[in-house]
Formats: structure tokens, sequence, C-alpha cells
């Protein structure tokens, strides 16, 4: 499964900090196999079951916001990294994690990905979070996959949450627009 999750992610090598590479890479081996959903499925459902018939799959927006959350993190740091500090590597790690509680929360039902059951009492931050925090995966990480969606307007984030939330909502909130 780990190689499965390599070719998912080629992403993972950004993170400079092995240990939390490694935990990370854990984090989504343990989900798929704790998922009714396989790899391949994650490059053909919609990341969304919120917009009816959401054009992009789960992989093009996951990685999308890796990579947005990335940049974005690379022009506060080079703009604003003397008065605001951030953890490049914690942001990478928190926007490939933000949404590996879905594998939780979907399934695919005759070709069609639905919520679970489970899906239906816990929302994918939570599950996200229970997985990674059995990986190893730190505090500061767990708390972007925490707080990347409406869960956290409750609480206060991290620079590098608000990061991972607004790469998120960027590759988002424009399906809504879609006709």
């Amino acid at each position: 499964m780990s190689e499965a999750v390599d070719k998912l992610w080629p992403e993972l090598a950004w993170i400079g900090d092995e240990e939390l590479r490694a935990s990370v890479r854990e984090t989504w081996v343990r989900a798929l196999e704790n998922s009714p959903l396989e790899p391949g499925d994650l490059e053909e459902i919609p990341f969304t079951l919120l917009i009816p018939d959401c054009p992009a799959t789960f992989m093009e927006h996951k990685r999308c916001v890796v990579h947005i959350a990335r940049r974005s993190a690379e022009a506060m740091d080079e703009f604003l990294g003397r008065a605001l500090p951030i953890d490049t590597d914690v942001v990478i790690a928190g926007a490939i994690l933000a949404d590996v509680g879905k594998l939780l929360e979907y399934e695919v039902v005759d070709g069609k990905a639905v919520q679970s059951d489970r899906g239906k009492k816990l929302r994918h931050p939570f599950t996200g979070v229970h997985v990674a925090m059995e990986c190893g995966v730190p505090d500061s990480v767990c708390h972007i996959i925490a707080t990347h969606a409406a869960e956290g307007d409750l609480v206060k984030r991290s620079t590098e949450a608000y990061i991972v939330h607004h790469a998120d909502f960027m590759s988002y909130e424009p399906f809504k627009n879609l006709k």
C-alpha cells in the first residue's frame, strides 16, 4: 500500500523532515487499509459530495490544495518570514492530510461516491485527526486537519492552518458557481 500512496502523492518528497514524511505516508496507508475505497477510486470520485455532479476528482482537488498551500507558504515566508515564521513542512503535511478522513467518510455504491454510515456521524476532520494521531503525526499538523474545514471557524487557527484552510477553499468555492 505504501507504493500506492507514493504514486498518489509525489508531493511527499517535499517534506524535508523524514520522520514527518514517514508519519504522513503511514497515515495515508492506514486510512486506505481501513477504507472501502481503493487508491484508484481517488482518481475518479468527486472531491466533494456537496456539489452535484462535481467535475473535479478527489486527487485533482487534493494535489491542487497542496500546490497552492506550498506556494502560498513560500511567498509568505519570502515577504513576511522575518515577522511571521512559517513551517513549510507542517503546511505541506497538513495539506496532504487535510482530507485523509474522507477515505473513511465516503464509499462507492453502484459506481457512485456516497457518504458512508460512519461519514454521516463523523466528518472527515475528526476521522482524519484520529488516524493521523495513531500514526504519530505531530499536533501542529493534526491541528490543520482539524481546522481546515468549517469546524476550524470555532477555534484559533495557526498560521499554517490558515494557509491550508484558504488553499482548500480557493479550490472549492469556485465550483459552487458552475452551472
